[in-house]
């Protein structure tokens, strides 16, 4: 069922009295929500979980405090509307529409308003959104090689990259069907700028599971780091192959054309659809998207390409203010 719009009548005294203009040292409402949205996102749990479940969590979160921010987004808009507002009883009067379906444009602007707002200062959903999805399988059920394995972790914790990757080395020497080990001897050798034995890491790891995200995205971002950009972008077409529709491999490949080899177009086209897709999941690295779609714009308004800019947004279906 379709949830309608709700006209709220409200006195503008009475908006005055309660809404009266913030002090310099006062919370927002903004900042108010994103706290109490903050506080549920420390609750999700992380471990052993598929990645679209905790971003489902995440938009639980968020979508629990889009309402409150809406109507006190109205409130504020009250005032300028108060200007040519009709008197009631010697009292301006005015009408105010509150929409709680979650595809108005009212209750999409609040929450991305409120997503926005999280991914720049909450650390619990920094966290989350950038939590690898983990699964047991994916670990080793021999225990000389799990104690070498969080050996490595402890000291990639360190930083101290070169004992890490020893211990990992031993991990997969035990288990050479050790996914997780190789996967993060593979980010491993990538800190210390061994990129071609990274490369190697995340093969192995494939060769165990040809399904595995992880090393099919860390490839495509290695060969970045090698100045490879065109390995990096058939790298990403391999990972769409196994991952069709996955918005990493849109937002990666858009990265790689817009900042490495300067093709503003292809940057624009794989980013939207990006945007589109995590939008659609609800998923908070949409204002990634938003903040890259951000740059865009403003390269190709440089070179006098704004029509081009909005062609392309019109063809991936968004809309450009």
């Amino acid at each position: 069922m379709i949830k309608k719009p709700i006209t709220i009548l409200f006195f503008i005294l009475l908006y005055s009295l309660s809404f009266s203009q913030e002090k310099p040292n006062e919370k927002t409402v903004l900042q108010e929500l994103s706290e109490n949205a903050c506080k549920c996102a420390d609750s999700i749990h992380l471990s052993n979980r598929k990645k679209e479940d905790i971003i489902k969590d995440v938009h639980e979160c968020i979508d629990k405090y889009t309402g409150a921010l809406q109507i006190s987004t109205l409130l504020k808009g009250a005032e300028k509307q108060s200007e040519n507002a009709p008197k009631v009883n010697g009292k301006k009067q005015i009408n105010l529409t509150f929409d709680p379906n979650k595809n108005s444009p009212q209750y999409r602007d609040s929450y991305n308003e409120l997503e926005r707002y999280l991914m720049q200062n909450c650390e619990s959903v920094q966290r989350a959104t950038k939590t690898t999805e983990t699964s047991y399988d994916k670990f080793s059920k021999n225990d000389a090689a799990v104690d070498f394995y969080e050996k490595a972790v402890d000291a990639g914790k360190a930083e101290n990259w070169k004992e890490a990757i020893q211990n990992y080395e031993q991990a997969v020497k035990i288990d050479p069907k050790f996914i997780y080990a190789w996967d993060n001897l593979g980010i491993s050798y990538r800190r210390i700028g061994e990129y071609d034995k990274a490369l190697n890491a995340y093969k192995q790891s494939l060769a165990a599971d040809p399904k595995g995200k992880m090393p099919l995205q860390n490839i495509a971002i290695t060969y970045v780091y090698k100045k490879e950009y065109q390995k990096a972008i058939d790298a990403y077409n391999d990972f769409d192959k196994v991952y069709p529709g996955d918005p990493e491999v849109y937002y990666g490949m858009g990265q790689v054309y817009f900042t490495h080899m300067k093709n503003n177009e292809k940057g624009l086209d794989n980013i939207c659809k990006a945007y589109r897709i995590y939008s659609e999941q609800k998923s908070p690295y949409r204002s990634d998207a938003e903040k890259m779609i951000g740059y865009i714009y403003k390269s190709m308004k440089e070179e006098g390409k704004t029509d081009k800019f909005k062609e392309i947004l019109k063809n991936n279906n968004i809309q450009f203010d």
